[in-house]
């Protein structure tokens, strides 16, 4: 049986830095915490009996780690989820994140003490390395967000192909001069998302301009911002393609207020078909991807991950809709 030197000496760290990631000590850095973490999972250690016996029971609990609850991108993935638990006797438990390692590493924490049989993440701070020792010990699943070549399950979009499809039907609604609104972060998807842009621009023969590339945070202030600086561009672009809807919701806005009409003036892309995306004004064309399904298919093979022995890792890819509403139009 694993002891905390055996921790300690497999993560290459001291024992006081075993103890302190254990009790959410803010003094440890990111990188420690994930070495602990990977071998914890390794080692499949329980710091104390408590643990130890609990890993002979079943809790029928399910964590899903989630960056930021008030994102409603989630709220429906979430449905499904639940509901895929619901239907096998399993409850869930919500756990923000805030994209902050240490926080997540408490409700990890809960899954190696045994007080939840299995976990959902949808944007892990993990690394690689330490997220595939976790999933070697552990029932876990990427959804949406995954850790390209992490030895862990994953259900998820082909975010380059979908952000190819949105950008190609703006090029054949005449557009050259396209705008796009993504993310400063670290997510896998944000650079399939660019990568799919520029190369559906590169298709076409047009010259990739890099001045028509801005940066938000998921949020409607920052599509806002994001929009008011593409038009301060020497050329404004004719159409602008966003990486989230409530992005793209916070540009038009900015285009309006800016005397502009969506889409005669200028065409708006979005990404993700949140529920208001259909309902705002004017209504919002965008890639959907299917949330409820993500979520429950998720589920479904965590489920089956806890009903064999045998470890998994296939990587699940499901369809995405082209939406075609009023904000964008030819021109």
């Amino acid at each position: 049986m694993a002891t905390i030197q055996d921790v300690a000496k497999k993560a290459n760290v001291s024992v006081a830095t075993v103890s302190r990631v254990i009790n959410n000590s803010p003094l440890v850095s990111a990188d420690a915490c994930n070495k602990v973490i990977g071998a914890i999972a390794e080692l499949n250690y329980s710091p104390n009996m408590l643990g130890r016996n609990l890993r002979k029971t079943q809790t029928h609990m399910i964590l899903v780690l989630l960056p930021s609850i008030a994102n409603p991108f989630y709220s429906t993935i979430v449905k499904g989820i639940e509901d895929a638990a619901n239907e096998s006797g399993y409850s869930i438990m919500l756990c923000n994140t805030d994209s902050d390692l240490k926080r997540e590493s408490v409700y990890i924490e809960l899954l190696m003490q045994k007080l939840a049989d299995a976990a959902i993440f949808m944007a892990t701070e993990l690394d690689q390395k330490s997220l595939g020792a976790l999933a070697g010990a552990y029932p876990v699943i990427q959804c949406c967000e995954y850790k390209e070549g992490a030895k862990a399950a994953h259900v998820s979009i082909n975010n380059f192909n979908a952000a190819y499809d949105a950008t190609a039907h703006l090029i054949r609604s005449g557009h050259k001069r396209i705008g796009y609104i993504t993310c400063d972060n670290d997510f896998l998807s944000t650079a399939q998302r660019l990568s799919g842009f520029k190369s559906a621009l590169s298709d076409s023969n047009i010259i990739v301009n890099e001045s028509l590339i801005v940066s938000g945070d998921y949020s409607f202030q920052s599509g806002y911002l994001a929009a008011k600086a593409l038009l301060s561009a020497k050329e404004r672009p004719t159409a602008v393609f966003a990486i989230s809807d409530v992005m793209a919701i916070g540009a038009i806005r900015a285009f309006i207020d800016s005397g502009l009409s969506v889409p005669h003036d200028i065409s708006v892309m979005g990404f993700d078909d949140i529920s208001v995306s259909a309902m705002y004004s004017p209504s919002l064309s965008t890639i959907a991807q299917p949330k409820y399904s993500l979520g429950k298919a998720s589920a479904q093979y965590l489920l089956k991950m806890l009903g064999t022995s045998t470890v998994s890792y296939e990587n699940i890819y499901l369809d995405h809709k082209l939406m075609i509403r009023e904000s964008t139009r030819n021109i």
